[in-house]
């Protein structure tokens, strides 16, 4: 019995051989029968009741991967990614919206100046009453004639008690630092979507071409085996493999087709002011910069992040804000100052009919008004805007607090999440050149009948998941820089 298997094991070729033929008088006899049954209800077929056509397999439907017509003509636009951050900067609702509060806290600024300095206006009345025929002055003894004039200059300071501690222009100056900030933050967060989008669609658009790639060497094999079986040196077993596996990267490439059209529609609403698909993005995938140190992070995080800016000028803004319930409590002033004529004549000189011999007397001169208002009794409303004013500062006070741990714990999470990116680049690039190195010696194995179908296989599954890997790792460290610098700034 040893010496019957001896040469069978030395000689795997010539057992597979006998392995295919017998697997290929099976598939004769399998068929011979298949054919028989085929011919049986045929002949049945003709005796029985016409029957009802058979249903249609499904109609395969032409995927609309374009766009509405853009509004744009010619050759499709090239945006880098700062382009695409100057585009979404004059197309973003919220960004704009930040924009706009910073214009508002501006002219606020410009109100709390104001405020601060004396109001001019000028006043010009003519007021008529009836005479008696008896007084000069007129049925009405409050009026000074039957015709007075009234043409004045009018300069008017109101004085509050936050009027001495400069408290509108302060508070304004805070406000507008808010703005400021959360319109640094606005545009951070911006740049993180755009971010994303972008290399989301950079990604979409290497897995459709790995997609291709995929489908294009799986065809290859296919040929290859089937040009194999008709040589007698493979199963069909092997074709039938083959081809299933084309029909799933043909299944694999639309749906990659799919994703980039998503991608580009994604980024288009955000770069454009009409829908517009007509364009393309540089591939930088290949080229990321380098991450700062983290103590660089940390001290740009410290100098230059807007939410600890925004919640500490919050903190100070409440401040102004205590102050001012305070001043309530004391006195105000008020002075108005008028300059200009209150005569019977709209004239600098007139009559005087009460002193005789009718002498000439001037019109034009002035008038000051001092004011004193001091708070008495207002059933608690100015302590209990005191008491307010104290506890929205106490709120600000902790959400500083908790800006500043928020701050801290995302930088360490951000940094370390750029920095594992960082350092999984190398090691994913080399994953593809090793992958494709197994994929060309399992090649000419197979070529050479020595190696298996599931090899195959998996060798050129390894190599489209080490470029899809490759290329959403390049994404993943781009979009967690990004991420860092929401925190830190620009790098």
């Amino acid at each position: 019995m040893m010496s019957e298997t001896m040469p069978a094991m030395l000689n795997p070729r010539r057992t597979r051989d006998g392995a295919r033929r017998t697997a290929r008088g099976a598939a004769l006899a399998a068929g011979a029968a298949a054919a028989l049954c085929l011919c049986i209800c045929s002949a049945g077929a003709q005796t029985m009741p016409k029957q009802q056509p058979a249903r249609q397999g499904p109609v395969t439907a032409t995927i609309p991967m374009a766009v509405p017509p853009s509004t744009s003509a010619g050759p499709p636009l090239t945006l880098s990614l700062s382009d695409a951050l100057t585009r979404a900067e004059k197309n973003s609702p919220d960004f704009q919206t930040a924009v706009t509060a910073v214009k508002l806290a501006h002219e606020g600024q410009v109100q709390a100046s104001a405020a601060m300095k004396p109001q001019f206006s000028y006043l010009m009345q003519y007021l008529n009453t009836q005479g008696n025929g008896i007084s000069p002055v007129g049925r009405y003894v409050t009026n000074d004639g039957v015709h007075v004039y009234r043409a004045w200059g009018v300069m008017r300071q109101d004085m509050p008690g936050s009027f001495f501690i400069d408290a509108g222009p302060r508070k304004a100056a805070y406000m507008k630092a808010v703005a400021d900030a959360e319109q640094e933050v606005a545009l951070r967060g911006l740049n993180v979507t755009v971010t994303r989008d972008y290399y989301a669609l950079l990604v979409a658009e290497r897995n459709y071409a790995i997609a291709q790639q995929a489908l294009k060497s799986s065809t290859h094999f296919l040929l290859i085996t089937e040009a194999l079986e008709k040589g007698g040196e493979s199963a069909h077993a092997d074709v039938i493999r083959f081809q299933l596996e084309v029909n799933q990267k043909q299944r694999a490439l639309d749906d990659a087709r799919l994703a980039m059209s998503s991608a580009q529609l994604n980024l288009s609403v955000l770069l454009f002011p009409s829908f517009n698909e007509n364009f393309t993005v540089v591939d930088d995938l290949d080229t990321p910069p380098p991450i700062p140190s983290f103590q660089q992070a940390e001290g740009m995080a410290k100098d230059r992040n807007p939410q600890l800016r925004a919640a500490l000028a919050a903190y100070n803004a409440s401040g102004v804000d205590v102050a001012m319930a305070k001043s309530a409590f004391f006195p105000s002033l008020g002075i108005e100052f008028d300059y200009g004529i209150e005569a019977n004549a709209l004239a600098l000189h007139s009559v005087n009919l009460t002193a005789p011999p009718n002498r000439v007397q001037p019109n034009l001169g002035y008038f000051v008004t001092y004011s004193l208002n001091l708070p008495v009794w207002d059933w608690g409303t100015l302590r209990s805007n005191l008491h307010i004013a104290e506890d929205q500062k106490q709120l600000a006070r902790l959400n500083l607090s908790y800006a500043q741990r928020q701050t801290l714990n995302s930088l360490y999470n951000s940094y370390n999440e750029a920095a594992v990116a960082w350092n999984e680049l190398g090691n994913l690039r080399r994953s593809v050149d090793l992958a494709a190195r197994n994929l060309e010696l399992v090649t000419m194995q197979y070529e050479a009948g020595e190696t298996q179908v599931l090899q195959v296989l998996d060798a050129e599954n390894s190599l489209e998941q080490a470029r899809n890997d490759n290329a959403a790792g390049a994404a993943r460290y781009r979009d967690a820089l990004a991420a860092l610098q929401m925190l830190t700034g620009s790098f």
